[in-house]
């Protein structure tokens, strides 16, 4: 298993962004200010994109994982990634998620905790509702943890 930086041609692995932020005009908000990894083992497994959001916070704005690859541990090694690569480069790594009982335990699982909550997010920006186990998301639940 390797995690890669990808530098040209982020779009190649726009399906599986889509997974983690459905809506192409999104995500086009953050690649190509933000830096992106990818994960192969045996074929990319999944991708993350962090921005710096200054004033020491990194925030992970995309991680996917390819759905038969999910629940075996890719997650977790990205977050774990993220934190050894920037450790005292930053203070904070956040992530803004749907309030989704599918996302949330899973950042919970590795140490984030709950930080804030900007509402009604996925209905003013979205083009259509998100779905997520069976939850209309609305606001983003921000969650944190010290690098």
């Amino acid at each position: 298993m390797r995690i890669f930086e990808v530098t040209q041609n982020k779009k190649d692995y726009l399906e599986l962004l889509l997974l983690a932020d459905e809506q192409e005009s999104m995500i086009d908000r953050y690649l190509e200010c933000g830096t992106m990894y990818a994960l192969d083992d045996g074929g990319v497994k999944a991708v993350c994109v962090v921005t710096d959001e200054g004033d020491g916070v990194l925030e992970i704005k995309n991680l996917a994982v390819l759905p038969v690859c999910q629940r075996k541990g890719y997650g977790r090694k990205f977050v774990e990634f993220i934190e050894q690569k920037y450790h005292g480069a930053y203070k904070i790594l956040q992530v803004g998620t749907g309030d989704s009982p599918l996302t949330i335990p899973f950042y919970e699982a590795c140490g984030f905790v709950r930080a804030y909550v900007v509402p009604n997010f996925f209905t003013d920006n979205y083009d259509h509702p998100i779905y997520e186990g069976g939850v209309q998301l609305r606001d983003m639940v921000y969650f944190r943890i010290e690098l």
